[in-house]
């Protein structure tokens, strides 16, 4: 090898040293399957051929993304798409073993009636050694809210209620929640004028998340946000909105003043497309991935609602409107344990 191709090589070597340590760049490259997937969805929708769908899906496939395993689950029923949908759930479960819980379970009992061979025998192996781990849970069914209730107050005025005073002001939160969130075609969208969040029934401390989100470029001032154990926020923004420094682009933690609020870069796509949110939370520390891209790195999420205090050990999960349509779709969780 001559002395310019080794030095290139060297080079090459050390690059990718330095992303992996780096971890931010890393996460940038390694998570590609997450904005591939929506651009492949919005395709698929389009497409009108079998053959045109076979190959999207095929694609869909090369992603390695949970969503995109459960996207492929919906075509299973089809005659003609059947076989290639449960050939693409076979290669991202195979290949992510991680995703080991109850939905992944399902779908690849449902791929091996459609497989043959060793790929069917590998999933009976893989269901056999799997465990009864919950995995990620659909909390979002597309049909209704289901799982879902209004919004009372904050945690620590919450927490400060007697049971019966909490149970009317939620019976009263539900019913405004039910005027302000409806599900739209299979999407749950905020079609209200104020500024009452959608929270899940149940609560959580360390926790996945996966949600798909678009903003309404006919609304005033687009902007939403998701808040972690009941504490804003995972901020989305229209980022042509300079004049609140929108700029900055979505997936900061705007409500923080010590820890960084602002995210590593700018990766929302076109308004009125749209975007994919992976969200960790362990302890305080948040990290947020846009699209693939890695925008929030491990940052503390603070207590808003009193800044003295460390954030809730658990507590529910919002999905916030700011007068503005928005819509959701997609929302998974996984429980983490320490």
């Amino acid at each position: 090898m001559k002395k310019n191709q080794t030095n290139r090589f060297a080079g090459i070597i050390l690059m990718l040293l330095a992303l992996l340590i780096s971890g931010s760049a890393y996460s940038q490259i390694a998570n590609q399957g997450e904005a591939d997937l929506l651009r492949l969805r919005d395709n698929l929708t389009a497409a009108t051929t079998v053959k045109a769908k076979k190959d999207l899906l095929k694609q869909i496939g090369h992603t390695g993304t949970f969503v995109g395993m459960t996207v492929l689950g919906n075509y299973l029923p089809d005659q003609q798409l059947g076989k290639t949908a449960a050939e693409g759930i076979y290669e991202i479960a195979m290949g992510n073993k991680e995703f080991d819980g109850a939905i992944t379970r399902s779908l690849l009992a449902k791929a091996a009636l459609k497989l043959t061979g060793a790929k069917r025998n590998a999933i009976i192996r893989r269901l056999a050694e799997s465990g009864t781990d919950e995995g990620f849970v659909s909390l979002f069914n597309g049909k209704d809210l289901t799982g879902w209730k209004g919004l009372v107050e904050n945690p620590i005025a919450r927490a400060k209620m007697t049971a019966i005073e909490l149970a009317e002001k939620q019976f009263d939160a539900d019913q405004r929640m039910r005027e302000d969130w409806v599900v739209e075609n299979g999407l749950l969208a905020y079609v209200g004028s104020g500024y009452d969040n959608i929270c899940t029934q149940e609560q959580y401390g360390d926790f996945e998340m996966l949600v798909d989100w678009r903003l309404d470029p006919n609304g005033k001032e687009p902007d939403a946000g998701i808040y972690l154990r009941g504490t804003p926020q995972v901020q989305i923004w229209d980022i042509a909105r300079v004049n609140v420094g929108a700029q900055v682009g979505s997936g900061g933690l705007y409500n923080n003043q010590k820890n960084k609020s602002i995210p590593n870069c700018v990766a929302d796509n076109k308004l009125g497309e749209w975007n994919s949110f992976y969200i960790r939370m362990v302890g305080d520390k948040v990290t947020v991935r846009l699209n693939g891209v890695l925008v929030v790195d491990n940052v503390p999420l603070e207590n808003y609602w009193d800044r003295s205090l460390p954030i809730f050990p658990v507590e529910q999960i919002e999905l916030q409107a700011h007068g503005s349509k928005v819509y959701y779709r997609d929302i998974y969780v996984r429980r983490l344990n320490r």
